[in-house]
Formats: structure tokens, C-alpha cells, sequence
């Protein structure tokens, strides 16, 4: 199965709910009326798009139906899919690209506990292992001995290097030794775990900032990236999560897993159409290979097929 392939059974749960759902609105219709509007508005929302971005795409769809020619079903699927689509891709587009070729390229991983975090982390470092890098990385999360296990197994699954503190350690004395390490040893790519106690506790925000100033100060410079990993089953809380991480750090990208399991996908639309911060990478299932570039046309595609 290839990679196109596996993505659109992935997203079966999301498709059913929410493109299947259209094409019942349309049922027994000729033409485009307020009901199917109406349908198609609430079928939106409660898909998790949100109310804001449904409000965009509908009113696209009604400039669409202006003209003669967009009244038919076709004509407001596509109206409603390329606004869809047109929401991932500006969000591409503003994506600040600057400070990616910086040897080591330094990533800092955020994100709550349970959302798939560690996993991410062991999937990211077995592609740039792939693609010929030097890859390490460093288990900064100190306060649950579970969180550096998990990522020591994944290191060995994606034969990488791993470099651990002891168990209630400082993370930034971790996140620096990772940072002297990776000049001293010319790595290509480090990733860093933090720790993932809940948004909404003060101390694990200063946590982050503190690792972030010893990177700053070790490789005089930010770290490349720093990525959000979210929850899709999680639906709106997921995006709760997004927010209160974007109040406290710069997020330069947004790791969205478990879309395999949920029929909660349509929350892609409304984190990148709140936050503007682009998807970098979808989960679609548990094996080391099933975390993919995220590819808009590629999303809608499989939505759509």
C-alpha cells in the first residue's frame, strides 16, 4: 500500500463524517437551496471546522451561486473544497522558512502528555535518519521515568543516539549537555522532549522558556523549529492546547497524530485557520514509517476520492 493509499484510509472516519455527510444534503435536490446550505453549515461545525471557518467557506459558496453556472452540486462541492484547500495552502504559504540549514539543526517537541508525543519524536528522528542524517535525541522530559523509557526504545527502533538525565534532573541542564553534544560530535539533527504536564499549569510554560534560553545560549542562536504535536481525537480541546502554547512560545509548526482513529479531522481546518501555524506532519497509525509531510493537495485529495 502506498503512502496516498494509506492516507485515505486514514482518513475514512473524518471522510465519512464530513464529505459523505455532504453528499446527503444533496439528495433528492437538483439545484443548490437554502436548506442544503443550512445542512451543509451545521454539517461543517459540528465536524469540528469551527464557526469562524465555516462562516469563510459558506460565504464563498454563496458568492459561488451568484452565477448561473454555480448552482448545481458540483459546482458548490467545489466551491466548498477549494476553500478548504485554500485555507492549508495560505497557511504554507506565511510559514516563516528562515533558520532551517543551521548545523545542528536543533527541533524542540511541545505538547501534553497522551498526545502522541514521544512516538513523533521516534518517527521524526527515523525519516532524518533516513535521509542520511546524524540524528540525536535528547530525552528532556525528567519528570516521568515512563516518557524517557518510551523514547529510549523508540532511539533504538529508529537507530539513533539518545542522550537521557536522571529522573527529576533539570530539563535545561539535559537540553544544554544535548546541545554540547550535537557540536562537539557534528550531529546533523537534534530533537528534543519536554515535558507534557497540562497546558494549563504555569511551571511547565516556564519549563519551555528556560530550555529555550539555554539553546539560545549554548548555540547563540533559536532553536530551527520549534513543533506543537496535538491530539486529533482530541477535537477542540486540541486546539485549547494550541492556544495557550502559542501565548507562551513560537511555534513554527503543528504535528497533528492519531488521524487514523478519529472522524474529528475537520479540526485541521479551524487549528490552521485560528492560529496560522502550518501542519507539518500528520500521524496516520502506529508503525515508525506512518508519520508523513503534510501535503494539502495531497489531504484533500484523499478526502475527496
Amino acid at each position: 500500500m502506498n503512502n496516498f493509499e494509506k492516507l485515505k484510509l486514514s482518513l475514512q472516519k473524518t471522510k465519512s463524517k464530513l464529505f459523505n455527510g455532504i453528499n446527503e444534503a444533496f439528495t433528492g435536490k437538483a439545484i443548490v437551496d437554502e436548506d442544503i446550505i443550512r445542512n451543509i453549515e451545521e454539517l461543517l461545525i459540528s465536524s469540528d471546522i469551527g464557526f469562524d471557518t465555516t462562516a469563510k467557506i459558506i460565504t464563498a459558496a454563496r458568492s459561488n451561486l451568484k452565477n448561473n453556472s454555480g448552482r448545481d452540486e458540483s459546482s458548490f462541492k467545489e466551491s466548498i473544497f477549494n476553500e478548504l484547500k485554500n485555507i492549508l495552502i495560505e497557511t504554507e504559504l506565511s510559514e516563516n522558512k528562515t533558520n532551517t540549514l543551521s548545523k545542528p539543526n536543533v527541533v524542540l517537541i511541545v505538547g501534553v502528555n497522551g498526545v502522541g508525543k514521544t512516538t513523533s519524536i521516534g518517527k521524526l528522528a527515523y525519516q532524518s535518519k533516513k535521509e542520511g542524517n546524524k540524528v540525536l535525541i535528547c530525552a528532556a522530559d525528567t519528570f516521568r521515568a515512563a516518557a524517557s523509557d518510551q523514547l529510549d526504545i523508540w532511539a533504538k527502533r529508529a537507530n539513533v543516539d539518545i542522550i537521557k538525565g536522571d529522573i527529576g534532573a533539570d530539563p535545561s541542564s539535559v537540553a544544554y549537555k544535548a546541545i554540547e553534544k550535537s557540536i562537539s560530535e557534528k550531529y546533523d539533527v537534534t530533537f528534543i522532549d519536554t515535558a507534557g504536564r497540562l497546558h494549563t499549569k504555569n511551571n511547565l510554560m516556564d519549563e519551555l522558556g528556560k530550555i529555550k534560553r539555554v539553546i539560545e545560549k549554548k548555540l547563540l542562536r533559536a532553536p530551527n523549529q520549534t513543533y506543537l504535536v496535538l491530539d486529533s481525537t482530541n477535537g477542540q480541546n486540541a486546539l485549547s492546547q494550541a492556544i495557550e502554547f502559542k501565548k507562551e512560545t513560537n511555534l513554527d509548526g503543528i504535528i497533528l497524530t492519531k488521524l487514523d482513529g478519529t472522524s474529528k479531522g475537520g479540526i485541521i481546518f479551524q487549528i490552521t485557520k485560528t492560529l496560522n501555524i502550518p501542519i507539518k506532519f500528520i500521524g496516520v497509525g502506529e508503525k515508525i514509517d506512518d508519520l508523513y509531510k503534510f501535503d494539502p493537495d495531497a489531504f484533500i485529495l484523499a478526502l475527496m476520492n
